[in-house]
């Protein structure tokens, strides 16, 4: 059976060896400047972090991996796409805002930053694909159109899909708005009536003439003509058109392996994720909870899933860190050395459930040895 290869680095450094060169020394053994970067536009996949939270991956990072990717003739830019739910990141103009608050400009990551799907999320690639659940996964098209793709992802739990790493960030981050809308929703969109304001912009988008108002100008939904687009959540300032049910924890992780795959096919791809400051949830709140465990390291692989996996192996051997935070809260004598943590925190999340998928569709292999480098 096949077998990827991870490569890991500590986090001990010397007066002549800090982190940004461990960094680099790591995804150089792990393969990254054998990519065909010369003239390539590179899309540095990363979560800029909601302004309030403090935990997503420092931009010192992002910039030497810039330099690292131009010195061998590379364009590379940093970017990530709009939210769903809204926020500081729900259209580009807020969202760069809010990544130059949090150190992510063109000075500081000295490369350009682009968001993928532009000003409010509308504007995305469909990628063919004939997924098991997602025919043409839509993905921000400042990312389908870049010629390689690196994504760089700090490891930590997540409320819906267990964890967050490499698949979360690809498949999740580079979905344009209405991407996400399939992603996580079971049905659907619909109107919140009170909400709404009749201001008719989801009526004059609707490229299927799906939405008109009614007698009281609120907006209603025809669904023998909706497709579930998200075109009207991704348009709608009020949060009067809204996602349906959300799916469960198996079926999106399935959809954010599939989303995965459409990002990253037929391109070349690098991954590298950090094991610091691993929060119980996910970098899109304006918060962040004290970490779980101490912090282990960098890892990077060519293989997604690989990656992931090494990563919730290495979380789920880790002891817990003994006060002050959700887990020592209720396992205040015990270590949790070999427990999954991720479940722990949240039960109803399934996110072997993802990798599995991910394995089946040709994404990569949960079969993986460790290089220390």
């Amino acid at each position: 059976m096949q077998t990827s290869k991870v490569y890991y680095t500590n986090l001990r450094t010397t007066p002549t060896s800090n982190l940004l060169d461990k960094m680099e020394r790591l995804v150089k053994k792990a393969g990254i400047t054998t990519l065909p970067l010369k003239d390539s536009f590179v899309a540095i996949k990363i979560h800029f972090g909601e302004p309030g939270n403090l935990a997503y991956i420092r931009p010192n990072y992002a910039a030497r991996m810039a330099n690292l990717l131009r010195s061998s003739g590379a364009k590379p830019f940093l970017t990530d796409c709009n939210t769903l739910y809204s926020g500081r990141r729900a259209n580009a103009v807020d969202h760069l805002q809010s990544a130059m608050e949090n150190g992510f400009n063109p000075i500081s990551a000295q490369c350009q930053v682009i968001i993928g799907d532009g000003l409010k999320g509308t504007d995305c690639k469909e990628i063919a694909l004939d997924g098991e659940y997602c025919k043409a996964p839509k993905i921000g098209t400042a990312i389908a159109d870049a010629d390689i793709i690196i994504s760089m992802n700090h490891f930590k739990g997540h409320e819906q899909a267990g964890f967050g790493g490499a698949l979360k960030n690809l498949g999740m981050g580079c979905a344009s708005v209405a991407g996400k809308l399939e992603l996580h929703s079971a049905s659907q969109p619909k109107i919140d009536m009170e909400s709404c304001i009749g201001c008719n912009i989801c009526v004059k988008h609707c490229a299927h003439d799906a939405v008109h108002l009614n007698i009281r100008r609120k907006a209603e939904i025809d669904y023998n003509k909706c497709i579930g687009c998200g075109q009207c959540v991704a348009l709608c300032q009020y949060n009067g058109a809204i996602m349906g049910d959300e799916d469960t924890s198996e079926r999106l992780n399935y959809k954010i392996a599939e989303y995965s795959l459409a990002v990253v096919k037929d391109k070349p791809h690098f991954h590298v994720s950090f094991i610091m400051n691993v929060s119980p949830e996910c970098d899109c709140w304006n918060h962040n909870d004290a970490a779980i465990i101490p912090d282990l390291g960098i890892l990077a692989s060519l293989d997604p899933v690989a990656l992931d996996k090494a990563c919730a192996d290495m979380v789920i051997k880790a002891p817990i860190l003994h006060s002050g935070n959700r887990l020592s809260e209720k396992h205040e004598h015990n270590d949790l050395c070999g427990h999954d943590k991720f479940h722990l925190m949240h039960p109803n999340t399934n996110w072997l459930a993802g990798l599995e998928h991910a394995e089946k569709i040709g994404l990569g292999t949960m079969n993986y040895e460790i290089i220390q480098v």
